[in-house]
């Protein structure tokens, strides 16, 4: 059993634990709930090593223990698959796969990793590229390396975010067959289906203190008043705009960038779209995303924005990945503003500060002006990432815009959206949500395999069509 005592952890003049209580047996899958910045990740990067708590105590098979490295967290058998795959890209399956372990040789290695993916129903290839994986074969990679390593304590970080069903199902028969085995389970989600599912008792936490806690089965209701202030409440599909001119037109876009590339893609884009992208990951929505901005050229095709030449199209892409690609780690909120305004001549301390107090202020971002991104939890990254949009942007391009966001968080970064879309503007987001996509856009594009499979308005289209489209039937 693993044990934390009234766990105290100080940033500053920041509490962002209070107190916290939290016992996980053997042989279970504890939930750890709550919404963006209550805590979550600096509870378990403490569990982890990763920081050091501010007082409190750990016991672990009965023994208080001090962790002061990730590698002292890992000796003992605690180790941690984190939403954002910490691995090597460029590197084979089994290279990753070897990196870290006792026994170095290449084939033994090998056969280890062969068995582990028979008996959990994985199909890796040894020898195929990393960076060629989608995120959940990349997920089931690390997975593999901590059960390989005797993981006793397995924390999980919003494990199915950007994962495909077929995965995600995967996944929980393989977190059953560990539990099964008497390996603790500590799950961090803001999926309740996933708690259902799978939990044996949950913990919710908010504003940094310990707000509830509950055996199987559970209380829904209850879950949910103990996350937030007040309770979300389910929203309708908002009012179409009105549609204008094409604001983005693909001819016949080709690429072989990406996993799959992408392959004659004929798609115009009009003014007051949205516009929603789904599919497998790795199904060419994010090489999409990427050519519509300017990141990535075709190798075929033509893209263009069909509107008068005075008449510039600013576009802006929000990537997933909201700390490596969106923002600049040990930067703070206000060099972040200033990075992305019209900075003065003269730099001084005081500069950007006003606009990093206004942005605080008017997308309720936890943190000061002088709280570096890394410091923020994901969804007030996110905020931060949306707050950095300039006004004149008319091509608003997202990757996973509500990625690992609480239900209320989620909420507000629709509503955002929504109110900051000019009449003379679009949005185009790619989400592995089909609800989402089903609830907030106005349009449908379903990816398979590097093609558009299906291009229809939501109104026009189905849950079963659009789920049936993603696997390749239409």
């Amino acid at each position: 059993m693993i044990e934390l005592r009234s766990i105290h952890k100080q940033f500053g003049t920041v509490k962002a634990l209070q107190g916290v209580n939290l016992r996980v047996r053997p042989g279970s899958i504890h939930g750890i709930i709550g919404e963006n910045g209550a805590g979550k990740s600096t509870l378990m990067k403490i569990l982890t090593g990763f920081i050091s708590r501010t007082s409190g105590t750990i016991t672990f098979d009965g023994r208080e223990i001090s962790l002061k490295t990730p590698e002292e967290a890992r000796s003992l058998g605690i180790g941690m698959l984190y939403q954002e795959p910490l691995d090597f890209p460029q590197l084979s399956v089994l290279d990753n796969f070897m990196a870290a372990a006792a026994d170095g040789n290449p084939a033994r290695q090998q056969q280890v990793l062969a068995r582990l993916c028979e008996k959990f129903g994985f199909e890796l290839k040894p020898k195929a590229c990393q960076e060629k994986l989608t995120v959940g074969e990349r997920q089931q990679v690390e997975l593999m390396r901590l059960i390989r390593d005797k993981c006793k304590v397995l924390i999980l970080d919003e494990p199915t975010t950007g994962i495909s069903q077929e995965q995600q199902e995967l996944l929980f028969e393989a977190l059953k067959k560990l539990r099964d085995e008497g390996t603790a389970i500590i799950l961090v989600s803001h999926k309740l289906a996933e708690i259902h599912s799978l939990c044996d008792r949950v913990t919710v936490l908010r504003h940094g203190k310990q707000a509830g806690e509950q055996e199987r089965p559970f209380d829904e209701k209850g879950l949910l008043q103990a996350m937030f202030d007040t309770l979300p409440t389910k929203s309708s599909r908002p009012a179409q705009k009105k549609i204008g001119r094409p604001i983005l037109r693909m001819d016949t876009v080709s690429t072989k960038a990406g996993r799959v590339g992408l392959h004659q893609v004929n798609v115009t884009i009009n003014e007051g779209e949205m516009v929603g992208l789904a599919g497998l990951d790795g199904s060419g929505q994010s090489v999409f995303l990427q050519i519509a901005y300017g990141l990535l050229e075709p190798e075929q095709g033509r893209v263009s924005t069909p509107v008068a030449e005075k008449d510039v199209v600013m576009r802006v892409f929000l990537p997933a990945d909201r700390l490596r690609e969106g923002l600049i780690a040990g930067l703070t909120i206000r060099e972040h503003h200033l990075l992305a305004g019209k900075s003065p001549f003269f730099l001084t301390a005081a500069s950007g500060r006003t606009t990093a107090e206004q942005a605080i202020n008017t997308y309720s971002i936890h943190g000061t002006p002088a709280t570096t991104a890394e410091r923020l939890s994901g969804g007030n990254q996110q905020r931060l990432l949306l707050s950095l949009i300039p006004e004149e942007a008319r091509l608003i391009l997202l990757e996973h815009p509500t990625r690992g966001l609480d239900v209320q968080s989620g909420q507000w970064t629709w509503q955002h959206l929504r109110a900051h879309l000019p009449e003379n503007g679009a949005i185009v987001f790619a989400s592995p949500d089909i609800e989402d996509i089903m609830e907030q856009a106005a349009r449908v594009l379903v990816f398979f395999n590097g093609r558009i499979l299906l291009d229809r308005p939501t109104d026009q289209t189905s849950y079963r069509e659009v789920s049936l489209a993603i696997t390749g039937r239409v």
